[in-house]
């Protein structure tokens, strides 16, 4: 066969990647096309550039338990893409069309396949090979992880915001991404759409902090926030620093080279907490840390009328992990940090754009938490084990008022409510 250009190659180590047990498998068993052919095109008759789009043609024999899972996993369905425009968009059926047009050119593309995470840089990013054709069981994060995910988690992880430092857990460990997130987490556990998760947030929390830090959950350690604020906040409330927001993604395609695109009016840096949209108990804190996404109600407008007519039944600002983690943070510092007249790390409706204060009433925060210091907290007396089967809300219920023999609340304390009471007044062991 005559010699091909560089363009025209595609460059596979043979000493690397001959040796592996994927470098063992003839090309043509993934890649179909004819081995025996003397030229380039009679070679590539039939050549499928990607295999593992059909995973359980490609891959299955040796990898059955991923490829059972992965055609319902997030990084495949990008179901929470849906759930979130089936929801703002009412799931009017006359509408999915658009929507499914909009979706292919701006949102498909994020689909990723497992040789886009395994063997190259998915194609969204560009594409090319890791190291030859060599498979990686655990990807290069900066090539594959956050090459995707890098506008905030990538670059909050890294620490690439200027001013802000990267994530402890990088900055101090080198830690990568699988560390925390195992290959459940990317692959997933659902075998049929029925039991696919909605979102990344769906279910139970995973990973959790508490899964390495378990002497941080309420009664684990002597850190009197842990045990005043354990339930109510997540822990990124305490120990993550400013991140990004984004607002008003619009979508088109451009009058002048006919590709669709999209853009952002602004991206900004914040850290605001706010009431939790998504509580459960799976995650059952009453605050996290509430990030702007770049979603408005004529987002889509190109593609056609109204497409978001339900669009205040989800939130503008949404919770968030970010990614990060500090173990001294501006709010951690002192109980005057949230609790004084002057805080304004709380999303508050004067915060809100005013076209978006019913989308957000779920998460605005509308009473900033009562004053308190560091000593109240410590000095607070335990409430009877008695009390443990109280139900919500008996703290006021009794001692705003002083009945059955209760002491009255202070004066200071008028706006507490039940969740301030047990925040500092614990059970007795």
């Amino acid at each position: 066969m005559a010699p091909l250009e560089p363009w025209e190659k595609a460059i596979v180590n043979a000493e690397t990647f001959l040796p592996t047990a994927h470098g063992q498998i003839a090309c043509v068993d993934c890649h179909s096309g004819d081995q025996s052919a003397t030229d380039k095109a009679a070679a590539h008759a039939g050549f499928v550039p990607s295999p593992s789009s059909e995973p359980e043609k490609y891959c299955g024999e040796c990898h059955a338990d991923q490829t059972a899972t992965y055609p319902f996993a997030l990084h495949s369905t990008q179901q929470g893409y849906w759930t979130a425009l089936d929801t703002r968009g009412g799931n009017i059926p006359e509408n999915h069309p658009a929507l499914e047009e909009m979706f292919g050119n701006h949102c498909a593309t994020c689909h990723t396949t497992c040789g886009e995470c395994h063997v190259s840089q998915p194609k969204n990013v560009g594409g090319g090979l890791f190291t030859g054709h060599v498979f990686e069981a655990t990807p290069p994060m900066t090539r594959s992880c956050t090459a995707c995910h890098g506008s905030r988690v990538g670059n909050e992880f890294l620490g690439k915001n200027e001013g802000i430092p990267g994530d402890v857990h990088f900055r101090e460990a080198r830690m990568s991404c699988v560390k925390c997130h195992t290959g459940t987490d990317l692959h997933g556990t659902a075998t049929d759409m029925e039991t696919a998760e909605a979102n990344r947030f769906a279910g139970m929390e995973s990973p959790k902090c508490l899964d390495c830090h378990a002497t941080a959950a309420p009664g684990g350690d002597n850190n009197p926030m842990h045990q005043a604020h354990g339930d109510t906040l997540s822990c990124q409330v305490c120990h993550s620093v400013t991140y990004t927001s984004c607002d008003n993604c619009h979508v088109a395609v451009s009058e002048t080279s006919g590709n669709p695109f999209f853009e952002t009016d602004a991206t900004y840096q914040t850290f605001l907490i706010g009431r939790n949209p998504i509580q459960s108990d799976d995650r059952p804190y009453a605050f996290v840390p509430v990030r702007h996404i770049p979603v408005a109600d004529n987002a889509f407008e190109y593609y056609g009328e109204n497409l978001l007519p339900d669009f205040d039944a989800l939130p503008t600002w949404v919770y968030s992990t970010p990614h990060n983690i500090q173990k001294n943070t501006p709010q951690n510092a002192s109980c005057e940090s949230c609790h004084s007249e002057g805080t304004n790390i709380f999303l508050t409706a004067d915060k809100v754009k005013p076209e978006e204060l019913n989308a957000n009433l779920s998460v605005i925060v509308e009473a900033l938490p009562p004053l308190v210091t560091l000593e109240q907290v410590l000095n607070a007396p335990a409430m009877p084990a008695a009390h443990a089967e109280l139900v919500s809300n008996s703290c006021t219920a009794c001692h705003t008022t002083g009945i059955r023999n209760a002491p009255l609340s202070p004066e200071d304390h008028v706006v507490y409510k039940d969740e301030n009471c047990s925040g500092c007044h614990k059970l007795q062991k």
